[in-house]
């Protein structure tokens, strides 16, 4: 028999699933826990400002790794968390959210405890948690190590977060089990004569089509397939497409990629190549309205093909349980060993610079690229960044992160905190809004204070510009205080000797209100020249410049 507290055991199964950082706030319920992961040399504290931010680094954080986690405390801290954990569900990512509840004998009782509703309900939150997680448990002493392993598990596998209530009492609570086996994370095996079905005609399909191409999306990366779609991509040759919940996933250097799809806010040349497409390939798509260009997709079903994680549907016909985790690197063999060549001439890209002296986002997003290393992590901000980013000619290697379904404002600046932990070694460059920027702006801090050092773009425009063209442009509602931007790491500490004397904290290299296009070159390269520090850029815009992808959207929204 091995015996074992719940708190430890629970910190094993984090380690075993890749979990090297622990993101949240302590809270009266949790920080027995706490001194487990303080106390354990494998493991980093996160140290969030607050629950919500902390829910956004553990979902960017497992953007980069896989899965995340996430600690809160009962009720107030699990609450804060919510519109992060839910982000997370509905971009299916498997954040582990541990929350610690009171005593096992205060909930028996009903007592009327702080942080509770003062009704003794001690399961009404993990009743609203089951509703926006793969996997839910509030662990008893009889149950916690079977259930910390379902919720794990199931988590992993449906690719959502795993909610796990446990009372401060059974933290330190020994238990003793035959042994500690690894977790099973196996796939179902699809049904071999569905199976077999589909690859017939799917080849078939194939075989008939004189131009096929390949759409690829977000599912592809949330079941780790990047390298069996890349094998496909290169063996069939077909053109190749990204929908933006799927940017980065297709290497940009490849012959075959050719940009971006996204329905009626398509580059023109882009748009008139999928449209005189005879068989289309999706692979793991996500057919939300921002994710569609406002459902305008207009891709006929009878010549679709789509790829899932639960089914494979060829035109009409549904295959169920036919995953593509496991049909797709059986469908590339099946493939003949020599690419397709097809001639679609130059690559289409956005509009070129235009005239002028302000920093326009036609001027930024065609400019900002001359910048940017190999390898990099992009995170924009729902709103102009992050429908500026579709079309955003891309380094080498980079990884994309970007809300686009859920599209909570302010998201970007937790998950960048998360996707710089998750690999140092990584450049990590920030797009944020002004607007968006307020909502979050605490978690500059924990940037300072875990020596991370990504390069800040905060796009001050005056105002809530997405919100503004969708409606009323002129509302107070749509304008908020402004801020001194450029001062930002200043008030978070990042000079303070105090700081300096009492952690490691991130080096300080531009610090600067950019507002002409030589100020913005300027700046630029004194931050190429000084790597391994963090960056912070105040870039003003013009109020009402939009990126065209964001007025297209908008205008496809009020036209529906």
């Amino acid at each position: 028999m091995v015996a074992i507290k719940v708190g430890d055991y629970l910190i094993k199964r984090l380690k075993e699933i890749g979990i090297d950082t622990v993101f949240g706030v302590p809270g009266d319920y949790n920080m027995p826990f706490l001194d487990m992961i303080e106390d354990d040399k494998e493991l980093l504290w996160g140290n969030n400002a607050n629950e919500l931010n902390a829910s956004y680094a553990a979902d960017g954080y497992a953007r980069i790794r896989g899965t995340g986690a996430l600690v809160t405390t009962f009720g107030v801290g699990e609450l804060s968390a919510a519109a992060g954990i839910a982000g997370s569900y509905s971009e299916m990512l498997p954040v582990i959210h541990i929350v610690g509840t009171p005593n096992t004998k205060s909930q028996a009782e009903g007592a009327i405890l702080h942080h509770s509703l003062g009704n003794g309900n001690f399961q009404v939150f993990v009743d609203m948690f089951a509703k926006i997680s793969g996997a839910s448990t509030h662990l008893t002493r009889d149950t916690a190590i079977k259930e910390i392993d379902r919720v794990f598990q199931e988590a992993l596998i449906k690719k959502r977060p795993g909610y796990i209530g446990i009372p401060i009492d059974l933290i330190n609570y020994e238990v003793n089990i035959p042994e500690i086996r690894p977790l099973n994370l196996t796939i179902p095996k699809n049904p071999a004569k569905t199976q077999e079905v589909a690859l017939k005609v799917v080849l078939e399909a194939i075989n008939k089509a004189q131009h096929p191409i390949v759409i690829v999306d977000a599912c592809i990366q949330r079941h780790n397939l990047q390298k069996e779609a890349a094998a496909f991509i290169k063996r069939s040759g077909f053109p190749t497409y990204v929908a933006p919940m799927g940017k980065g996933i297709v290497p940009e250097e490849y012959e075959n990629y050719r940009g971006c799809y996204a329905g009626s806010i398509t580059i023109e040349g882009i748009a008139r190549e999928v449209e005189k497409a005879d068989l289309i390939i999706e692979l793991g798509s996500i057919k939300s309205d921002f994710n569609t260009g406002g459902f305008t997709y207009g891709l006929d079903r009878g010549k679709t093909i789509s790829l899932h994680s639960f089914a494979t549907n060829v035109f009409y016909a549904d295959y169920d349980k036919v995953s593509m985790v496991e049909f797709l690197p059986l469908l590339t063999a099946s493939l003949p060993t020599t690419p397709r060549q097809f001639d679609l001439g130059p690559r289409f890209h956005p509009a070129p610079i235009e005239q002028g002296t302000e920093i326009t986002h036609n001027y930024l997003w065609n400019k900002v690229p001359e910048y940017m290393v190999d390898n990099a992590i992009i995170v924009a901000e729902t709103g102009t960044s992050e429908f500026a980013s579709f079309n955003l000619k891309a380094p080498k290697n980079a990884f994309f992160i970007a809300q686009v379904l859920w599209g909570s404002i302010g998201f970007s600046v937790g998950a960048a905190v998360g996707a710089a932990v998750a690999d140092r070694s990584r450049q990590v460059y920030l797009f944020c809004g002004d607007g968006s920027f307020q909502l979050t702006a605490q978690e500059i801090s924990v940037f300072l204070h875990q020596g991370l050092t990504p390069i800040i773009f905060i796009l001050n425009n005056d105002g809530y510009l997405i919100e503004k063209l969708i409606h009323g442009p002129h509302r107070a509602y749509n304008n908020f205080q402004m801020w001194q931007y450029a001062k930002t790491l200043d008030y978070f500490g990042a000079h303070l000797q105090r700081n300096l004397d009492d952690v490691s904290p991130a080096p300080v290299g531009v610090e600067a209100k950019v507002t002409t296009r030589s100020e913005f070159e300027a700046a630029m390269k004194l931050v190429t020249e000084q790597p391994k520090k963090i960056h912070f850029l105040e870039v003003v815009m013009p109020r009402f410049d939009a990126p065209r992808e964001l007025i297209l959207q908008v205008e496809t929204s009020e036209n529906r």
